[in-house]
């Protein structure tokens, strides 16, 4: 497919020296990632959503609106919760939680998609369109247009449709058309694929609302901003319960918009230490996970370029994890290049580390966590134990498990201690 390929401007910032407005440049780079690498008859559509979102984004209406909605609809702003029970029986630091999990429903991902649905509004588009992996961003986005009064389209792989049977339903009686994908391996990135098929038939009336940091300028910078409110919050929040900022952040990295969220408020406080965590899945074998940080390169996907697990062709590789929603063979292009100037410290946690995380977080503080948060609570968990007791940590619990309590009953229900 013939591309378009953005020129790249040198950003040249130091660690920690990062203004949450000053990346990306104006052709949507993070140092070296990002970008907008199109087809030709989508460039003109592209241009026309970061003229608009520009256009809106700092108008009194635009933002009234959303903060409207976000406190009366989201039950914005989610609180920071001190699991004591949890810090107790890891011993070390104490671990804090930001709750986006008592989100509407159930997750960060509502944050950008009222965002993105009133972006599409505002341009006149008729139907909103997007893939999912876990749900939560289908469910979120067709929340949202309910509300809008807008169609909604959800692709989804036919391997996550039923790990997630829960969400494909909660997005059905929402009214959402959720399309099953049958090709390659029926995860993420095929419904990425197939959703972007979908919006290439109609780019006039539709408005692809991608579902994390990831995907063609203005997308990546587009929902970091939306998400940003999540660290925002968090920062006044543990300034007001502590009186000091927490020694490290902790969030779950697939495409990495929560992330992002928590992270933007603290990437120029340099004594707050930053880690991200990736799904090793069953280990550092091909097709066997998805720490695209870790083991990838540099590489295009999906209409920008970030560090892709690829193959010795520079097609993306298969990849795996427990968590529907991490297992994506790219990462967001801010998360590249966080990695490189070393502000943020990329991690693993496999599969079983995420159910024992889960277990944990259940039986001992009463909250049943998504098993995309379980990676980074089970890391947590780890570094907690590694530090004195006046360290503090703060780990974004991104959303809540109701998707995942049937296919881990079905498959891990003797781990967990279920009959």
């Amino acid at each position: 497919m013939e591309t378009m390929t953005a020129e790249r401007t040198e950003v040249g910032e130091l660690p920690g020296q990062l203004p949450p407005g000053q990346l990306p440049d104006e052709k949507g780079y993070f140092g070296e990632y990002g970008g907008a690498y199109l087809p030709p008859p989508l460039v003109e559509e592209m241009n026309k959503i970061t003229e608009s979102y520009h256009q809106i984004k700092d108008s009194v209406e635009f933002k009234e609106e959303l903060k409207r909605l976000n406190r009366d609809y989201t039950g914005r702003p989610s609180p920071v919760y001190h699991a004591k029970s949890l810090s107790a029986k890891v011993g070390g630091a104490q671990i804090y939680f930001k709750r986006e999990d008592l989100n509407h429903t159930g997750a960060h991902k509502i944050n950008h998609c009222l965002g993105e649905a009133l972006l599409a509004k505002h341009m006149g588009k008729k139907k909103v369109i997007a893939e999912t992996g876990a749900g939560q961003h289908g469910v979120a986005l067709t929340t949202a247009a309910a509300l809008l009064d807008m169609e909604c389209e959800i692709h989804m792989g036919e391997v996550d449709i039923a790990k997630e049977h829960p969400n494909v339903i909660r997005m059905k009686i929402l009214g959402a058309k959720v399309v099953p994908v049958t090709f390659g391996l029926r995860t993420l990135k095929e419904a990425v694929d197939s959703a972007f098929m979908a919006y290439m038939q109609d780019p006039v009336t539709q408005f692809y609302a991608i579902g994390s940091v990831v995907g063609p300028h203005p997308f990546p910078m587009m929902v970091r901003d939306f998400q940003q409110i999540v660290g925002e919050e968090a920062k006044d929040q543990f300034l007001a319960k502590t009186g000091k900022l927490p020694d490290h952040l902790v969030a779950c990295v697939g495409g990495g918009s929560n992330a992002i969220g928590l992270f933007t408020a603290f990437l120029e406080d340099k004594e707050v230490q930053i880690h991200g965590v990736e799904p090793a899945g069953k280990g550092f074998k091909d097709g066997e996970h998805a720490a695209t940080l870790k083991l990838g390169k540099p590489g295009i996907i999906h209409g920008f370029k970030c560090y892709l697990l690829q193959d010795e062709k520079g097609e993306p590789s298969p990849v795996h994890s427990i968590a529907s929603g991490l297992d994506y063979p790219g990462v967001g292009p801010q998360h590249s290049y966080l990695k490189d100037i070393k502000r943020v410290k990329y991690e693993t946690i496999n599969d079983v580390e995420a159910i024992e995380a889960f277990s944990i977080m259940s039986k001992t503080e009463g909250i049943i966590p998504a098993l995309e948060t379980s990676h980074a609570i089970a890391y947590a968990i780890k570094l907690a134990s590694k530090l004195g007791p006046k360290e503090t940590i703060l780990v974004n619990l991104s959303g809540r498990g109701d998707k995942d309590i049937d296919f881990i009953a079905e498959n891990y229900g003797d781990v967990i201690g279920i009959d």
